[in-house]
């Protein structure tokens, strides 16, 4: 199996994934979709230089991973791909903000590095909360949630191609890859000088391959509306869901956990 082939395998296993039927599967993909842009309004909300109350959130990522049978470490290999996006953002901080923000044991840290911290933090829990919200419900589902929820239909289906085109675009990837393999005799055709060619020809092969993948959608009386085989029912468990979390994340967004909860083991242990 080429790479290529391998990173298709590994991110199509979010759509196997949502495929399980456990409690979290099971809740309309509306309430999880509220719930987890809540969520990500709260955590993306908090100032550069807090670190410390964003740490209870990474409560809700972790329990719906484990309700939802999403492996933790598959997750984790997950966030490793992409760590390095956010790394260029906030890799400048501790040059830019040389401030002294707090000490610890004689030792100065400065802003950059809390506002560097504070955004891996947050790309942590933002990423692996959408990533829990596809593998637990799927892209359709997420792209149909969107729509129901008032989303312009031309938005959402356009998101939805753009996802499965991806698998396209990386199926005619790996066949154009084979086949340089096979007729690289002697490692003939392997060098970078053939690139340009290849993604000339990659383009125009996607590009016919996408209008044969949408005349076979229209043969199948496609109309533009996304459907997923369980029809959505909103019912009294899937608002609990969203409420009970919702409230959660603006108590935690509110008050400072960490620090109401140091504050009570000194009172306790004095």
């Amino acid at each position: 199996m080429s790479r290529i082939e391998a990173g298709l395998y590994q991110l199509g296993r979010l759509d196997r994934l949502a495929a399980q039927d456990t409690s979290v599967h099971r809740l309309d993909p509306r309430a999880k979709v509220v719930t987890t842009l809540v969520f990500l309004g709260c955590v993306v909300s908090f100032g550069k230089y807090q670190v410390l109350p964003l740490l209870p959130f990474m409560i809700f990522p972790i329990v719906l991973a484990t309700d939802g049978r999403v492996p933790l470490g598959y997750l984790a290999r997950k966030l490793l791909y992409v760590a390095p996006f956010a790394l260029v953002i906030g890799m400048f901080n501790p040059v830019l903000d040389r401030a002294a923000l707090a000490e610890i044991d004689g030792i100065a840290i400065s802003g950059g590095w809390v506002s560097f911290i504070s955004i891996l933090l947050r790309f942590a829990l933002t990423t692996s909360a959408a990533l829990v919200l596809i593998g637990t419900t799927s892209f359709n589902g997420v792209c149909m949630a969107l729509e129901r929820l008032g989303a312009p239909d031309v938005f959402a289906t356009q998101l939805l191609l753009l996802y499965r085109y991806i698998f396209v675009l990386g199926e005619e990837a790996a066949s154009m890859t084979r086949a340089r393999a096979v007729r690289s005799f002697g490692g003939r055709g392997m060098g970078l000088h053939v690139y340009a060619s290849m993604l000339g020809h990659l383009l125009f092969r996607t590009y016919d391959r996408a209008n044969r993948v949408y005349r076979s959608m229209l043969s199948r009386g496609f109309d533009g509306q996304i459907r997923i085989a369980r029809p959505l029912r909103l019912g009294g468990r899937d608002v609990i869901f969203t409420l009970a979390w919702s409230t959660i994340f603006v108590l935690f967004r509110v008050f400072n956990v960490p620090l109401l909860l140091g504050q009570a083991v000194t009172k306790v242990i004095a």
